[in-house]
């Protein structure tokens, strides 16, 4: 782990006018916010936060009393100039999101590259981050890793999303919602094969924590049968080093084809295709469809 000189380490409650304050906030529990960051957070001349009720109830719980400015998905572009502007005149601020390190998955993410298009100084208060501690929690190769944050609810982007991922070797994590966990799972299992390893962690930190080491075929019947509960954090397992080339359409429809030969019908040819290879079963099907007219 990097270290630095003492001399070298900042004074406490020390703030510099014109910085911008990345503080990571707890993923669960309060006691995980450090006190570096306590000190920060009061310290600065006014706090950016995802949502203020959140924010305001953490300020709360350790006493700080600050100015809140509202910074999330919808009003970034507008409220990020005016952060900016506040930050050029000589102001201090912090950003927080709801949960963890912000501009990780995060619309923080532009506010850190607006400074630095501006000479903006952005400095660090490192804090707990779902994604690196669900990796540890997995028991999964951690070496070399890929976060994938949450998968597109349009269903083109998604599905050139995890095609993109077919061959990937580096364990990948992502993020999800639970009323999306199931469809997810069947999307993950579809395309790396329901023997793929998985470990869905959830609730980090918090009363029910939960790491569950499964394969996605097991996951997807699981939850299909047990409604999921909490934020998950999904640690997928990355392709063999000797898995064979991943399967296009066109081998799908001609091992489908193949199939029925034999004498398979073309919705079995199709779902026994869509197994073997992870393309999708309607999609096989409906070529197989057009060729037969």
């Amino acid at each position: 782990m990097p270290t630095r000189k003492t001399d070298d380490m900042p004074a406490k409650n020390a703030v510099e006018g014109g910085v911008l304050y990345v503080v990571g906030t707890p993923i669960g529990n309060l006691s995980d916010l450090s006190p570096r960051a306590v000190d920060t957070l009061g310290a600065v001349d006014f706090i950016a936060a995802e949502d203020t009720r959140v924010a305001l109830g953490l300020l709360n719980h350790f006493g700080i009393k600050k100015p809140l400015v509202s910074y999330f998905e919808h009003n970034k572009r507008e409220r990020g100039e005016q952060i900016l502007r506040r930050l050029l005149a000589g102001e201090s601020a912090a950003i927080v999101t709801d949960a963890g390190m912000p501009a990780i998955s995060d619309p923080g993410e532009d506010l850190v590259a607006l400074c630095h298009a501006h000479g903006v100084p952005v400095r660090a208060v490192p804090g707990p981050s779902a994604v690196v501690t669900a990796l540890a929690l997995s028991g999964l190769p951690s070496g070399r890793f890929t976060f994938e944050g949450f998968l597109s609810t349009a269903k083109k982007s998604r599905r050139e999303h995890l095609d993109a991922l077919r061959g990937e070797r580096r364990t990948m994590i992502f993020y999800e919602a639970p009323h999306k966990l199931p469809q997810t799972l069947r999307d993950l299992a579809e395309t790396f094969g329901p023997a793929r390893e998985v470990a869905l962690v959830r609730e980090i930190t918090k009363l029910h924590e939960e790491s569950r080491r499964t394969t996605l075929g097991e996951a997807t019947a699981y939850y299909e049968e047990n409604a999921p509960r909490g934020e998950f954090v999904l640690v997928v397992s990355g392709a063999p080093e000797n898995a064979s080339p991943a399967a296009t359409l066109e081998d799908a429809v001609a091992l489908a084809k193949a199939k029925m030969d034999s004498g398979a019908s073309a919705s079995d040819a199709a779902k026994a295709a869509a197994e073997e290879t992870g393309q999708k079963k309607r999609e096989i099907y409906s070529l197989l469809f057009i060729n037969k007219k």
